[in-house]
C-alpha cells in the first residue's frame, strides 16, 4: 500500500468542507422492513451509514496483489480511485481515467468505478430509497438452507453492477454470508448468476465490514470456480465531505466509458 495515498486521505479528512443542512425530519432510509432491519442490526450501528457523507477504503486484489485506494462522496456519487498504475474517478458529470485510457486494464471505467464500493457496502447501500427489500423463501445454496432477502432497485436502475441482489444470511451470526446477482450493466437480459462470499468481518467505528470478499461462478445452486478475491482495510466512514478537488479530473486525465 502506498503510504503517500493514505497520508493524502488523512490530510483530506483534516480539511473537510463545512456542511450546513436544515433539519427536515428523520431520513426515510431509516424506515426499513423489520426483516431487513434485523440484518442491518447484525452489521452494527447502520444509522451511521445514513448520516455519513464520505466513505473510503483500501483494497488489494489477492490474485495479482494490485492495490487501490477508494474515496467516495455518498451524497453526490463522486468517486476517486488511486491505483498502482492509474487514477480514475467520477466528478459528478463525467467518468475519467489518468494518465490515459490504456492505463486502465478493465473493459469499462464506468462499470468499475463504483463496483467494489457497492460490494463492500452491502447491506448498508441497499437502504437507499430506490431499493425495495423483501423476505422471500429460504434459498438452498451449497446444500445449506439460508434465510433470504431480495433487494430490487426501482424502475430498472442499477446500484453497482445490477438491479437485484439476493442476500443469504448466516444462520449463526445473522450477518450477510452470500450475495447472489447477475451483472446487468452490459446486458440487461443477462441471467448468469454470480456469487460473493463475505467473511472475516471487522469493526470500523461501529459498523461491520468484511475483510475478504470472494467472487465465484455458480452452477446448480452451488459456488464453483473462484473468479477473484479481494481484501479490504482502512475503512473510514465520516459525516463530512471530502474536498471537492479530490474528484476533479487531473490535467493528464481523459474521459472514459
Amino acid at each position: 500500500m502506498k503510504s503517500h495515498s493514505l497520508l493524502y486521505l488523512i490530510l483530506c479528512f483534516l480539511t473537510f468542507s463545512a456542511c450546513s443542512e436544515q433539519n427536515s425530519g428523520p431520513d426515510p432510509r431509516l424506515n426499513q422492513p423489520e426483516d431487513f432491519k434485523k440484518l442491518l442490526d447484525a452489521h452494527g450501528n447502520w444509522a451511521k451509514w445514513i448520516s455519513a457523507r464520505s466513505f473510503s477504503f483500501a483494497m488489494v486484489h489477492e490474485t495479482t496483489l494490485e492495490w487501490e485506494n477508494h474515496y467516495l462522496d455518498l451524497q453526490t456519487g463522486k468517486v476517486r480511485i488511486d491505483a498502482d498504475l492509474y487514477q480514475a474517478g467520477n466528478d459528478g458529470e463525467k467518468v475519467w481515467v489518468s494518465p490515459n485510457r490504456q492505463s486502465f486494464p478493465g473493459q469499462s471505467v464506468r462499470f468499475y468505478h463504483n463496483l467494489y464500493s457497492t460490494f463492500l457496502s452491502i447491506p448498508y447501500v441497499l437502504t437507499d430509497t430506490t431499493v425495495t427489500v423483501t423476505k422471500i423463501p429460504n434459498r438452498v445454496f451449497n446444500g445449506i438452507s439460508f434465510e433470504t432477502l431480495e433487494a430490487k432497485v426501482k424502475n430498472g436502475a442499477l446500484i453497482g453492477p445490477s438491479d437485484r441482489y439476493t442476500l443469504l444470511i448466516d444462520p449463526e451470526t445473522g450477518r450477510l454470508a452470500w450475495v447472489l446477482f447477475s451483472v446487468k450493466f452490459f446486458d440487461r437480459n443477462n441471467q448468469i448468476e454470480e456469487a460473493l462470499y463475505y467473511e472475516d468481518y471487522r469493526d470500523a467505528n461501529g459498523l461491520i465490514f468484511p475483510r475478504v470478499i470472494t467472487g465465484y461462478q455458480t452452477e446448480n445452486d452451488s459456488s464453483r470456480r473462484i473468479r477473484y478475491q479481494t481484501s479490504f482495510s482502512d475503512v473510514f466512514l465520516v459525516e463530512k465531505s471530502l474536498e471537492k478537488d479530490l474528484f476533479e479530473m487531473p490535467k493528464t486525465g481523459v474521459t472514459a466509458n
